[in-house]
């Protein structure tokens, strides 16, 4: 198999993964003996999202199994709400997600749309509960504007794309027109809704106008596998016969390829900035290793899934 075959097998592998309900035994917790964040220093399975979140001032990784988290250079686990969380997206506050419940919860499968404030303590349920698992989901950092792309009809909308500017009370359908390949993930930028981007198989592409039209910013040959907004840039992954990362200004559409560590036959499969430093990048890969770009180099804290 050629690099590029072996990368489009990991990506795929990954994706598809812990897209069915969960089968893992999660023990039970008692809320009033046990702390919600507990050490953790095992190995990571199925990550479906990652980023900051600045009031909990900690870096989430979205797992098979409930959110693990890195802070000050200590891993945590949550010992509640050991869901799969799937369409993961951290916000200034908190996140948003969708999914499947753990083994041990009385939710719904799948989860619909949920919403935590409290660094996952507490799910609030805004929609869809039973019906869609929104693998493909955006959500502004600071605006929490969203955008989903709906696989099949439900309660409230029919196969596509739509965007809600309420948190989920009303959702307004856009064309997505433009946009072409198998979709791996969308980003919004964290105050301007209008500005949304894909990383699919055909490359990667952005749309100004709130998702209604995409136009392809990459060549022809490679694969777009990651997104993320900073309020003033675009990065985005690619891989073709190597992972590259690009720092894109939409302004001036000034490209500059950055640094990676060294990434043998594997790929940027997410991308985050911490909110209070933004020379401080993260990075996750289809491999499983995660590394963190401080004091101007790479430091891996993840290795094929097991925390370092």
């Amino acid at each position: 198999m050629n690099k590029n075959g072996v990368w489009l097998f990991l990506l795929t592998s990954l994706l598809l993964a812990g897209c069915g309900e969960t089968e893992t035994s999660t023990a039970k917790v008692d809320k009033n003996t046990e702390e919600f964040e507990v050490a953790f220093d095992g190995q990571m399975d199925h990550v479906h999202g990652m980023n900051y979140i600045e009031n909990e001032d900690g870096l989430y990784f979205a797992s098979h199994e409930g959110l693990k988290i890195y802070r000050d250079g200590e891993w945590f686990e949550t010992s509640d709400n050991t869901h799969d969380y799937m369409g993961f997206n951290a916000v200034d506050d908190g996140f948003y997600t969708s999914g499947h419940p753990g083994s041990d919860s009385m939710m719904q499968n799948p989860m619909g749309i949920q919403r935590s404030d409290d660094g996952g303590r507490s799910l609030n349920h805004m929609g869809f509960e039973g019906e869609t698992d929104f693998h493909g989901m955006a959500v502004g950092y600071q605006s929490h504007h969203m955008f989903v792309m709906n696989p099949q009809q439900n309660s409230m909308m029919g196969p596509g794309y739509f965007r809600s500017e309420d948190k989920g009370k009303d959702w307004s359908q856009v064309d997505g027109s433009g946009l072409q390949g198998d979709i791996s993930s969308f980003a919004m930028h964290p105050s301007d809704s209008q500005l949304i981007a894909a990383a699919t198989t055909a490359g990667i592409f952005l749309s100004e106008d709130g998702g209604d039209t995409f136009t392809l910013l990459t060549e022809e040959g490679l694969t777009g596998t990651a997104v993320f907004f900073s309020e003033d840039t675009l990065y985005f992954a690619t891989f073709s016969t190597q992972a590259e990362l690009i720092q894109y200004t939409w302004g001036n559409g000034e490209q500059q390829m950055l640094e990676l560590p060294d990434l043998p036959e594997d790929g940027v499969l997410y991308i985050a900035q911490n909110p209070s430093d933004a020379k401080e990048r993260v990075i996750y890969t289809a491999a499983g290793h995660a590394f963190v770009f401080e004091n101007d180099k790479w430091q891996q804290i993840l290795k094929a899934g097991q925390v370092e």
